[in-house]
């Protein structure tokens, strides 16, 4: 008589899919709140999960890749600013 399971290798993916989407989402929001806000620390956090949930395999491309878009936009809009006002730092 067996009082536990036998192991048996998962190949249910659903939570790595779901974690990966989470990170799609994720990507996109910090992204676009970094245009606003803290985008020296926002755009690279929005940047490395958007790569994270496009290699995992997310079903939500189109916002991961938008997550990545947003990302970098808010590097730019850093550098230019800092350009602009000629100090390491910038505000507005």
């Amino acid at each position: 008589m067996h009082l536990t399971a036998p192991a048996v290798p998962r190949t249910d993916t659903r939570p790595r899919m779901r974690d990966a989407d989470g990170m799609a989402v994720a990507s996109f929001i910090l992204g676009l709140l970094g245009l606003l806000v803290l985008n020296l620390f926002l755009g690279p956090v929005a940047v490395v999960l958007a790569a994270a949930a496009l290699w995992r395999g997310t079903s939500r491309r189109g916002r991961a890749c938008l997550g990545l878009a947003l990302g970098i936009a808010d590097l730019a809009v850093l550098v230019a600013a800092m350009e602009m006002s000629g100090t390491v730092s910038w505000s507005l």
